[in-house]
This record gives C-alpha cells, sequence and structure tokens, in this order.
C-alpha cells in the first residue's frame, strides 16, 4: 500500500514498495495477475464505518476465478456503505457512445444514485461530495493519453483535494504498458482528451498515473490528494493481460485496444476508424479514399456509435484485424491514407487535440517521413521518461 501527500516524502516508500512487488515478480513471473480490487484483504478495513463514493463503471469487477462480481454488489453485500457511485464518460454500465451526454441516474440493483462525470459536470462538486469520508477510484484504464479516465482521475483527485477526502485508487494492468510513443502534449493544446504533458502512449498503470498526478503537482494550484494505491500483484509493465470486459463500448477485444492509440488518430480526419461495424479500431476507410481498394465497409448505427461517421455510405480501406501486437505506434495508416484522400479537408479540428500538438498534422501535411517525424519526438519521451520513472510500482 502506498500513501501519498508530498512527492518529497513518498519517494522513498514507492522505492520500498517497488522493490517488493518486482521481487514478488521475479520469483514467479507467470503467477495470475491479481488487481487492486481483486485484493480485499488489503483495503476493505479502511471502508468499514465510513461513507464512501465510488468511481466505477462495467470494468470494475473482482474477480473470483473464472467469474467475477461488480464491486459495488461486493462491497453492499459486505455491508460497506456505498453512498453514491461516480460514472465516467460511457457511463455506469459503459453503453454510451464516445462524447455522448451521460445523465445522473439510480442503479437499478443496488438503487444507489449514479452521478455523471461526463454530463453537466465533468469535476465532482462540493455538494456532491458532502458527507463523503473516501472516495475509491476503480476504472480499468488503456494506457494511452485521449482516453478520459485519466482526465476523470484528475477532476476526481482535485476536487477530492479541495475537500480534503482521501482517495483509494484500486489500480488494474495497462494492455498498452509494454511501449511508450508518441509526441508529448503541449499546453496550449489541454483538453479533456489530454491534460498532462505526456506522451500518447505512457506506459503506466493507472495507479502509477494518479501517483504522477500528484507528485508533478498536475491539480488546480499545485495542491494534493491523500492518495492511497493498492497496488497490482504479479504484474509488470510487459505482461500480457488479456481484458475480459469492454473497457469502452468500441474496443471490443484485444487488437481493437493494442491498435487504438495509432488509429484514433483518424477521429481527427474524414476517415473512419471503424465505428458503426463489428471491427471498431481495427479498420480503416473513407468513401475519399482509393475506390480500388480490396477492402470495403458500410457503416451503420450500433451499440457505441449511434450516429457513426459515413453511416450507410460504402468506406474503401484496410482491415487490420491480422496485424500483429504493436509495441509502438504506427503512422503509416495515417500517411497512407492522407496520400489517397481525394478532398481538401482530410483533417478536422479534432486531430490537433488528439495530438497534443500541431507538428504532427504540419509534418504529415508537409509530407515529412515517418521516420524523422518519430525522430522528432525522442528527447521529450526522454524526458517523460526521467519523470516517470520516479512513480513506478512495476518493473
Amino acid at each position: 500500500m502506498i500513501l501519498n501527500t508530498r512527492k518529497s516524502t513518498y519517494l522513498f516508500i514507492l522505492f520500498i514498495s517497488a522493490v517488493t512487488v518486482s521481487f514478488a515478480q521475479k520469483s514467479n513471473p507467470l503467477s495470475k495477475i491479481y488487481t487492486g480490487a481483486d485484493q480485499t484483504q488489503l483495503y476493505l478495513s479502511k471502508l468499514k464505518g465510513k461513507n464512501i463514493a465510488i468511481v466505477a463503471n462495467q470494468t470494475s469487477v473482482i474477480y473470483n476465478g473464472n467469474n467475477y462480481t461488480h464491486i459495488v454488489d461486493s462491497l453492499v453485500s459486505l455491508k460497506i456503505n456505498i453512498h453514491k457511485v461516480f460514472a465516467p464518460e460511457h457511463g455506469f454500465r459503459g453503453d454510451a457512445d464516445a462524447g455522448e451526454s451521460v445523465a445522473d441516474g439510480i442503479d437499478k440493483k443496488t438503487e444507489i444514485p449514479i452521478i455523471s462525470l461526463y454530463g453537466k459536470n465533468k469535476k465532482p462538486t462540493k455538494e456532491q461530495l458532502k458527507d463523503i469520508d473516501l472516495m475509491v477510484f476503480d476504472i480499468q484504464d488503456v494506457g494511452v493519453r485521449f482516453y478520459t479516465y485519466i482526465s476523470s482521475l484528475h477532476y476526481v483527485m482535485e476536487a477530492c483535494a479541495e475537500q480534503k477526502i482521501p482517495v483509494l485508487l484500486l489500480d488494474r494492468p495497462n494492455p498498452n504498458g509494454h511501449y511508450i510513443d508518441g509526441p508529448v502534449l503541449e499546453t496550449e493544446h489541454k483538453s479533456f482528451v489530454g491534460m498532462h504533458p505526456v506522451p500518447v502512449v505512457y506506459g503506466m498503470t493507472i495507479g502509477e498515473y494518479g501517483l504522477m498526478i500528484n507528485g508533478e503537482k498536475w491539480l488546480k494550484n499545485g495542491i494534493q490528494t491523500n492518495l492511497t494505491v493498492i497496488p497490482l500483484k504479479n504484474y509488470l509493465h510487459t505482461s500480457n493481460y488479456n481484458l475480459r470486459i469492454k473497457p469502452s463500448p468500441n474496443l471490443p477485444n484485444d487488437t481493437a485496444i493494442n491498435l487504438y492509440p495509432s488509429l484514433c488518430f483518424f477521429e481527427g480526419t474524414n476517415v473512419s476508424a471503424g465505428r458503426g461495424t463489428a471491427k471498431q479500431f481495427q479498420i480503416y476507410g473513407s468513401p475519399f479514399l482509393n475506390t480500388k481498394s480490396k477492402f470495403t465497409f458500410t457503416p451503420n448505427p450500433n451499440e457505441g456509435s449511434k450516429s457513426p461517421k459515413h453511416a450507410y455510405i460504402i468506406c474503401y480501406g484496410e482491415d487490420l484485424t491480422e496485424t500483429k501486437k504493436l509495441a509502438s505506434l504506427n503512422l503509416s495508416w495515417l500517411i497512407k491514407a492522407k496520400k489517397q484522400n481525394r478532398t481538401k479537408n482530410f483533417f478536422n479540428s479534432f486531430f490537433t487535440k488528439l495530438a497534443g500538438t500541431e507538428k504532427l498534422q504540419n509534418q504529415i501535411e508537409e509530407k515529412i517521413t515517418e521516420e524523422l517525424i518519430r525522430a522528432s519526438w525522442v528527447e521529450d519521451i526522454k524526458t517523460f521518461r526521467n519523470v516517470r520513472k520516479s512513480y513506478l510500482l512495476y518493473k
């Protein structure tokens, strides 16, 4: 368990914890990975007798062999007082479209109030935190800067710090934790799809990321949260970890999750990344690309994409479902699509928010090679790695 208030006081604790975790991993590298939520013996005593709020969605489960129980259901059965649930983008059950406003509600099973962090407000208000003694955060992340769960974590930590409410973060594996890549976000392009000066793929679990938010004083006015992380057991950043539950509607499998950092750039162009099909983030195409392409698809409204880009129109592109697991961003598909595009308006304003910089669009428009584009990230990534290493809990 790692308790953090000031960077200067918790680095030693991080070191001791990392050594302990590292020893367990080295001694039994093929052991089953246990999430923070799975290890109830480490945190149940901290919840008893308190008014608890929890940030959770469909991925917030406790595994028991091949079965699992939602953490809210489990804690309620253990007589823990869950006062309210905060739901991030896609909602508590994870069925809302990307970017779709999510309304407050009541959980039908437990009758616990659900407060949306993707509706009227993205940061919990003082009133919403009234009478809360402890905030629990348990969300499966995918390790990509523009995946908004880390932005929700930022605002939850900030709101709790302002109201002096401790945060208990239950760590989960990062399925893209095996590499670091992409341009580092520039401050002037900060948004909810990118709030911190990190690369597109940052190689940290959500627990480690929370420590970095705190330690680097990225919260408003440099305030820090009373943050406790329940670490993973038997985890390495290079560990293969299959997500049995979709982290969001348009990431249906491991292939989509691995391709997501590279293909999500198409969200800032006139090219579809497969929303409205059964192969979301595993294909790409557009009516404006090479009409001689052997691969075509037609987006239609479906779960997680009520109004997909190019709905009911044939898109020409490429099927990437057989792509080997990536250990770096792939820009070749984006560059290829730009060359084939038959309209002047390939990019839209969202692209810069996703990239975190105007440079990437300019480089592609100027036909800079992928090799040279990647070379332009090297120094910024090196600087980030030096920051990152202070907050790592796992090798």
